[in-house]
């Protein structure tokens, strides 16, 4: 055999698995860069994937490769079953997009398990209807009907003798070349495809890797993550995001079902646990930042009693991370799981608390990126839920003040309820645990407050090292933080005349154009310096207690004074809480509480899992 007719024989073999699915693999592809262009977001610069149609070429033809391996009876239904589910998954992904203006994503497939009978009825009579096919979702539609009239067409011409003997029958010779020259295009495509696609599924690789739903939210952090182009893909990363979480509800409620409380003694019946968002302490002027962004927490902490720490440090700079160490009574370092622990709120109502959770965050809804899945998934769960807390508010708010009036509502309620203390004294109010959780200073600044209590403007900072946009920027964070002040102050405003003691901590920092850096967010992949430390990891945190708890509880107090400029990281937030409290069990870690005598001083701090906060702190001071 000649070398010209092997290299012709080895193209004609690479184009068999297009020649034997050529329908296929022209619906499939044509589905893929519709669907592509179906969900770009109507924002500026927002664009396609930038290789969709080499890797979708790539992609496709893989799969009729492997389709050509199968035997054709076989293969002719693993392809109509193939078929079947990618346009179902494209006619969800674009009806999502839609309706929701957000494609497949983990929260969506999870209300979708969690809807049912009557949901499902009240959802597609709400949403699914003939207008529907005016927009994106008509064009699979209508790609489903071409398919399936191609498809009836072929079936008819093999039926039909007069059709086959009016098609020209090609000389074999010629049939080959062209299958040749097919396989030489496809060859070719094929290996700029795979290069320029490598980097792409090595990425999908590394984030179908991960062991845990906080792995896969870190992975989408760093700036190559990988880019899930299509609805199927989109749609195993949910499943994979959903069955991930479901494990670690699974310990969760394991670790639920072992709680034991041994005592409560109701030391604090009033405890507020007030959580922000994205809060750069170097931008309050409690702490001394040079504009008037917290006058009210001045005023407290001059004229009340208010306690203000100076050494708090947040264990990661994700809300998810955080959140999930803030709840859980595992303490960082400790070789085990944070879920292998329970949540402070379900020892608290165990003990006989009535407790809240009032959030402008954490509510499942369909719009929702990963990171609010990671770290609402065990909050939303039903029975964590339901275990953790007796009350939540059910909707959520542009502005932060809108959580006063459900909190207001929800007290409301409870209070006809006539709700007393049978573990105290039965005519006293039943001790009450509730949580706030803000949208704080959380991206977009200038969403965060309203703008007509707008203080501060960019022709307000002397900063001639930013732009124009950049001191914009920087006056709507500061904005921000000062319509933090007026609801944090609201909401405690709703506990003087209590015996009640508040906490607020927000979750971690945030950069916004400190010590000259000119960027805004956070740089989740950078190497952790002193600096990024401070503005990243390093948080705000007080403890406001009423007049009537002071005279009451004077030795909290002091204790709470004498603790404020001892170092701390969130993660043992709920040691403290145990405390205040007065719940004995055995998940209560002394040495983790930041107001008993016994406090360990010397704990390592470690951030992000990776560096010691203290001995960077060491390190910086040396070099000064």
């Amino acid at each position: 055999m000649s070398i010209s007719k092997s290299i012709t024989n080895v193209f004609r073999t690479l184009a068999k698995p297009l020649l034997l699915n050529f329908r296929f693999f022209t619906m499939m592809y044509a589905l893929g860069i519709v669907v592509a262009y179906s969900v770009v977001p109507n924002r500026p610069n927002a664009h396609v994937y930038d290789n969709l149609w080499l890797e979708l070429f790539a992609d496709v033809y893989v799969i009729c490769t492997l389709l050509a391996l199968l035997p054709a009876k076989v293969c002719r239904w693993v392809r109509r079953l193939f078929a079947a589910v990618a346009y179902m998954a494209a006619l969800a992904d674009v009806f999502c997009f839609v309706r929701f203006q957000s494609t497949l994503n983990p929260t969506m497939l999870l209300l979708a398990f969690e809807t049912d009978k009557r949901e499902a009825g009240e959802f597609f009579s709400g949403y699914v209807g003939a207008d529907l096919l005016q927009t994106a979702v008509g064009w699979v539609v209508l790609l489903m009907a071409i398919h399936a009239v191609w498809w009836i067409a072929a079936k008819l011409a093999k039926r039909l003798p007069a059709l086959r003997q009016g098609v020209p029958v090609l000389r074999s010779s010629i049939v080959g070349y062209l299958e040749a020259a097919t396989g030489l295009a496809a060859a070719g495509m094929m290996v700029w495809a795979g290069i320029a696609s490598a980097g792409n599924k090595a990425e999908m690789w590394q984030m179908f890797s991960c062991r845990n739903i906080g792995e896969v939210e870190h992975e989408l952090t760093t700036p190559d993550c990988a880019n899930f182009y299509q609805p199927l893909y989109r749609l195993a990363f949910s499943l994979f995001s959903n069955h991930l979480a479901a494990e670690q509800v699974s310990t969760l409620i394991e670790a639920k079902d072992n709680i034991r409380v041994d005592s409560c003694s109701f030391r604090s019946p009033e405890i507020v646990l007030i959580i922000g968002e994205s809060y750069n302490k170097y931008h309050s002027a409690l702490y001394g930042y040079d504009k008037p962004t917290t006058p009210r927490q001045i005023r407290r902490r001059d004229k009340e009693h208010m306690a203000v720490f100076t050494d708090v440090v947040a264990p990661w700079n994700l809300t998810s991370f955080v959140f999930k160490n803030m709840f859980s009574l595992n303490i960082i370092g400790q070789k085990v799981e944070w879920c292998d622990h329970p949540l402070f709120p379900e020892v608290f109502r165990k003990a006989g608390y009535h407790t809240r959770f009032i959030t402008n965050q954490f509510l499942p809804k369909a719009r929702e990126a990963v990171y609010d899945f990671s770290g609402g998934f065990f909050l939303n769960n039903p029975e964590l839920s339901s275990a953790m807390f007796d009350e939540r508010n059910s909707s959520l708010h542009t502005y932060d003040e809108g959580l006063l009036a459900d909190y207001d509502r929800l007290a409301k309620e409870q209070k006809g309820t006539n709700h007393h203390s049978p573990a105290t004294n039965p005519n006293s109010p039943i001790p009450q645990l509730t949580i706030f959780h803000l949208m704080g200073q959380h991206v977009n600044y200038h969403s965060r407050y309203p703008r007509k209590q707008r203080h501060f403007y960019p022709d307000d900072y002397d900063r001639p090292d930013l732009s124009q946009r950049q001191r914009d920027i920087l006056s709507h964070y500061d904005n921000a933080v000062l319509y933090n002040d007026s609801v944090v102050d609201a909401i405690v405003s709703r506990f003087e005349q209590r015996e009640a003691v508040v906490i607020y901590i927000p979750d971690h920092g945030e950069e916004c154009f400190n010590d000259g850096f000119k960027h805004f967010g956070r740089n989740h992949n950078a190497e952790i310096t002193p600096r990024l430390a401070h503005q990243e990891f390093d948080v705000p945190m007080w403890i406001w207690c009423s007049d009537s708890y002071v005279a009451r509880h004077a030795d909290v107090w002091q204790l709470i004074v004498d603790a404020c400029r001892r170092p701390m990281m969130t993660d043992t937030l709920p040691q403290m809480l145990l405390y205040l409290a007065g719940i004995s069990t055995k998940d209560y870690q002394e040495r983790y509480n930041i107001l008993s005598p016994n406090y360990d001083i010397h704990r390592p701090r470690v951030i992000k899992a990776t560096v010691d906060y203290n001995r960077l702190v060491v390190k910086e001071k040396k070099k000064q």
